[in-house]
């Protein structure tokens, strides 16, 4: 017995040692960060999650006039001399101002087609995104003859520091508003729910919930793109890096990252409650299953279709699997999974784990949904092919596809697989149509260090998918005609 007591207090002690050690490193990187400015201290006033159960489509869009409405009185018009800079979203003279742009994807909308729609299709976006993110995919719906309902989850689209005041409750409550609307704009019709990142868990969960009632209402088909199933190990302790933050002198320390907010449409800087909430949602999604496949309800779950790069350093990729994919019954539900490019320029540089990150999500045995996968023809052979694992096989086919994997991308990631190479923010080839203030996706980072105001690390990222129209090829053999 005494050797256990011994134990426990060793190891409540190394627990309290490293508690400090955090507390120590993340007040000494707070001292020496950047200072906070007005998009990180001023939050706008978001509707509580009662409040936005108990609206209509129309007041969710008066009272996200008034959210926008208090960022330019407290935010945009505030701004000091030093800040009125062209790479800064909120100088109201800045070429990636939102409020200037031909169309402000911040705001949540509707798309109509020209006729009686066959379906509707509610549209989910991730963490410190905006509507922006699925604008592609929404577009495509509406080209079909589907309506399109796209929601901007409270804390997103305004000023970072909305998502030091957002939470998980509010985000679900924006779903199920998001899908009264849905159900208003075509009674009686299909409804597609489609979540990119933390709009994916949002999706997942929601059904669950309809499950057990019906009357929020429970989608036909899921739709996921880098779904936030699960998160990186780092995300677990997210938490803890803003701890500091509870005294005055070191409020930095609640930020994890404080960057030049130069993205129209997505923030750079991201608060430590932004992850823990992130972070929460998973374990919440995680007990939502349990519940589900305790009752049996899980055998009800609909389809589900989702877009996955193997290699993802924001979700993580085996959670997709073994979070959602291996709960699901045999509904028909796929996973598409990218293999890292094998015909690449970088050749040897590529990680041992990367190299081997699709072996990992690969069923070792026979499956109740299909697994396809992008991936070069041969080693060295920019040439693609779909190889499928079809449910109960236990090998595969492959077939060939007709777009080539571009050899100056070395793999897909969480940011590309929603924009097409075209997307004029995003785009590696951007149509210059398509007007977004800045081309962040075909900026190439060679030059002479200290020339860009912001870091070439930030644009390193590939932010475009050569396969995206394939991707909505997949889609549309999801789409249901009209009853």
């Amino acid at each position: 017995m005494t050797a256990i007591f011994s134990l426990i207090r060793f190891l409540a002690l190394a627990a309290l040692a490293l508690l400090a050690a955090v507390f120590i490193v993340r007040a000494i990187q707070a001292m020496r960060g950047p200072p906070l400015q007005l998009w990180h201290t001023e939050a706008p006033d978001e509707p509580s999650p009662g409040e936005i159960d108990n609206m209509d489509w129309k007041g969710w869009l008066a009272r996200e006039q008034r959210v926008f409405a208090q960022v330019k009185s407290e935010v945009v018009d505030k701004l000091p001399k030093a800040q009125q800079l062209a790479q800064n979203r909120y100088w109201a003279n800045a070429p990636m101002h939102a409020p200037k742009l031909p169309t402000d994807w911040n705001r949540s909308f509707e798309l109509r087609p020209a006729g009686e729609p066959a379906g509707v299709a509610v549209l989910l976006h991730g963490l410190t995104d905006g509507p922006y993110s699925l604008r592609h995919v929404g577009l495509h719906y509406q080209a079909r003859g589907w309506a399109v309902v796209g929601v901007r989850l409270p804390g997103h689209g305004t000023v970072p520091a909305g998502l030091t005041k957002a939470n998980v409750e509010q985000w679900e409550a924006a779903t199920r508003l998001g899908v009264r609307e849905a159900m208003r704009a075509a009674p009686g019709k299909p409804i597609h729910l489609v979540g990119y990142s933390n709009g994916g868990a949002l999706a997942v969960g929601h059904a669950l919930d309809a499950l057990e009632n019906p009357a929020l209402g429970q989608p036909q088909q899921i739709v996921l793109v880098s779904p936030m199933i699960g998160l990186t190990r780092f995300a677990r302790f997210t938490g803890l890096a803003g701890l500091p933050a509870i005294f005055p002198a070191f409020v930095n320390a609640a930020w994890l990252d404080v960057i030049p907010e130069y993205n129209p449409f997505k923030y750079n800087s991201f608060p430590v409650k932004a992850g823990a909430e992130a972070h929460r949602l998973t374990n919440v999604l995680a007990q939502k299953f349990e519940s589900a496949k305790q009752s049996g309800r899980v055998q009800k779950m609909p389809p589900v279709l989702a877009f996955q790069s193997a290699v993802d350093s924001t979700v993580s990729s085996q959670a997709v699997v073994s979070g959602l994919f291996e709960h699901l019954p045999a509904n028909g539900s796929e996973l598409v999974l990218f293999d890292v490019n094998r015909a690449a320029y970088v050749g040897p540089l590529v990680r041992a784990s990367a190299d081997r990150a699709l072996e990992g999500l690969l069923p070792r045995s026979p499956q109740p949904y299909r697994i396809r996968v992008i991936a070069n023809a041969a080693p060295g052979n920019a040439e693609t092919v779909v190889r499928s694992f079809e449910p109960g096989a236990t090998g595969s086919t492959d077939a060939p596809l007709a777009t080539p994997y571009r050899r100056d991308f070395f793999s897909l990631g969480h940011v590309a697989l929603p924009f097409p190479l075209s997307d004029g923010l995003y785009g590696a080839n951007p149509d210059p149509a398509d007007v977004q203030g800045v081309s962040l996706g075909a900026l190439a980072t060679r030059g002479e260090n200290g020339v860009l105001s912001i870091s070439p690390a930030a644009l390193a990222r590939v932010s475009s998918n050569p396969f995206f129209p394939w991707m909505l090829e997949q889609i549309d053999t999801r789409m249901q005609p009209a009853a």
